[in-house]
């Protein structure tokens, strides 16, 4: 039995597989999965029904079993903030650097970078809900 709330057993796989500087995808509705990701990387179906699954029902536990060291967001074409960046940078908390991408077209490059471990498609429809995280090191020792 697992201490923390991430129990679907593929995302627990992947993310197991997943090392230090490797790169987690939270995809929105919208992210092109055919065309925005190499054809070697694993994704993980969450999208069951439209609204459902967010990436922030996703990055919440996520959160609790992967140490993240940054994010990037996919930016709006006018640079705008938009709701899902807040819920991020509130989820993530100050100790994780965010960098915004405003261009659509760099973040799809980020995403199919060598570094991508995984893609989480989610059901979320709010426009730029597109997340990458960076796993980072676990602190301490052994156990």
């Amino acid at each position: 039995m697992l201490n923390y709330r991430l129990l679907h057993p593929p995302l627990l796989a992947a993310l197991a597989r997943a090392g230090h500087g490797d790169r987690i995808v939270l995809a929105d509705g919208n992210f092109p999965l055919r065309t925005a990701v190499r054809p070697d990387v694993e994704v993980v179906h969450l999208n069951l029904r439209t609204g459902l699954v967010s990436v922030p029902d996703v990055l919440e536990p996520l959160l609790e079993a992967v140490p993240v060291e940054a994010a990037t967001y996919m930016g709006t074409p006018d640079g705008a903030v938009v709701d899902a960046h807040a819920d991020y940078d509130r989820l993530l908390g100050p100790g994780v650097p965010v960098l915004v991408q405003a261009d659509r077209w760099k973040f799809y490059d980020e995403t199919r970078g060598e570094d991508v471990a995984v893609v989480v498609a989610t059901a979320d429809q709010r426009l730029c809900a597109n997340l990458v995280l960076t796993v980072g090191v676990r602190a301490g020792g052994p156990g």
